[in-house]
């Protein structure tokens, strides 16, 4: 009695094997009793180089997948270059635009070319922190002479693009914008740095926003700027480096404090705040208090990679200044000489301001005597 084939030893079955792939068409076949060996091994060396014909591209193609998806990881883990913005070209915006958005030339804070961002291990300007303790660090001179105007007469053209500084900075930072002309901001709203709300901007009503400096400018003034010449001090105050649009309410509480006094309430900023102060420091030459410079570590130690923003390429001396103040006979420049003045009262910049019992101030025995002019020369002032 012959044995009972199975239905997948039938003849259809292993013609479908064939049809559908050689190799299980094969195996059918030799599991196939009474099937001749002689069909058995001609279909085995058809199906052989036939599968092998089919497989071996496959393969080769696997391989070029993988290779190619290695080669796309390696692209993405290639930081792409970065181009950063120059930061005294404020951009022109076109006339009555709304939402003008700020050309690449239009940043307050320059970055690093694009060969130095392809190396992410090497900073472009190295790191806040090296920056900061290569500052001078020295006392408080006396803030004799101190006044607004020796910065230049409010906002000044120093780019020369036809806008005043704050118009400039409103439009660089502003987003959602309307423009009178290619230079005043109507209104827009502002991300605000200091506190991390976003301010409703409108012109011609309640002063919502002051533009900033970063380093007061009568912390500038008792840390060297009283002995430079004007041209520097009017840089100083419309450098983009040292201003940003912030909530006035904020601005207003932290005055002339440096960052031994102040520090803004959105945490998010601090190291970046602190970063740009010790770059407009050293781009100007400005010293610190101890105390201050102390402050400034204790942030950046929070944010060990932060990196020094760079210069920028407004010059340290402006061309375009204005007009400087006619200075009062009494006013002479701060006491420069880096001794400590903690013990000196300030509210007496004039010797006429002295109440009874203060002065007669000699040299080199009394520190206020650097505070004063010795017109003279006799070595005693405010007899």
């Amino acid at each position: 009695m012959a044995a009972a084939r199975t239905w997948w030893t039938s003849w259809p079955a292993i013609i479908v094997g064939f049809m559908l792939c050689l190799v299980p068409g094969v195996v059918l076949l030799w599991l196939r009793r009474g099937a001749p060996v002689w069909l058995k091994v001609v279909a085995t060396a058809v199906a052989i180089p036939a599968f092998l014909g089919v497989l071996a591209p496959s393969l080769a193609a696997g391989v070029d997948g993988r290779e190619d998806q290695a080669a796309v990881a390696a692209a993405m883990a290639t930081p792409a270059p970065a181009v950063s913005p120059t930061p005294t070209a404020v951009p022109s915006a076109a006339p009555s635009a709304t939402g003008a958005t700020p050309s690449a030339s239009a940043s307050a804070l320059p970055g690093p070319s694009a060969e130095q961002a392809a190396d992410t291990d090497r900073p472009a300007y190295g790191s806040a922190h090296a920056a900061a303790l290569r500052l001078e660090v020295k006392g408080r001179a006396p803030r004799t002479g101190y006044d607004r105007d020796e910065f230049g007469s409010g906002w000044i053209d120093v780019d020369r693009n036809g806008c005043d500084t704050r118009n400039d900075m409103l439009r660089l930072r502003l987003t959602d914008r309307e423009m009178s002309g290619s230079c005043t901001v109507l209104s827009g709203e502002l991300a605000d740095p200091f506190t991390g709300s976003v301010i409703r901007v409108e012109r011609g009503g309640a002063s919502e926003v002051d533009v900033d400096h970063l380093v007061a400018l009568s912390d500038a003034w008792v840390k060297g700027a009283a002995s430079w010449e004007f041209a520097k001090r009017v840089a100083f105050a419309n450098d983009p480096l040292n201003l940003e649009p912030v909530d006035a309410g904020a601005n207003r509480a932290k005055g002339d404090g440096d960052a031994a006094t102040w520090l803004p309430s959105h945490r998010a900023f601090r190291c970046d705040y602190v970063a740009r102060q010790v770059a407009v420091k050293a781009k100007y030459e400005v010293w610190v208090t101890q105390a201050e410079l102390d402050a400034i570590l204790r942030v950046l130690d929070t944010c060990p990679a932060q990196e020094l923003p760079g210069p920028g390429d407004q010059p340290v001396i402006a061309s375009n200044v204005g007009s400087a103040p006619e200075r009062s006979s009494e006013r002479v420049p701060a006491n420069t000489t880096g001794g400590t003045t903690a013990d000196v009262d300030e509210r007496y910049p004039y010797c006429k301001d002295l109440p009874s019992g203060l002065g007669p101030y000699y040299r080199d025995q009394d520190p206020e005597y650097a505070w004063y002019s010795d017109r003279d020369g006799d070595g005693v002032v405010c007899e």
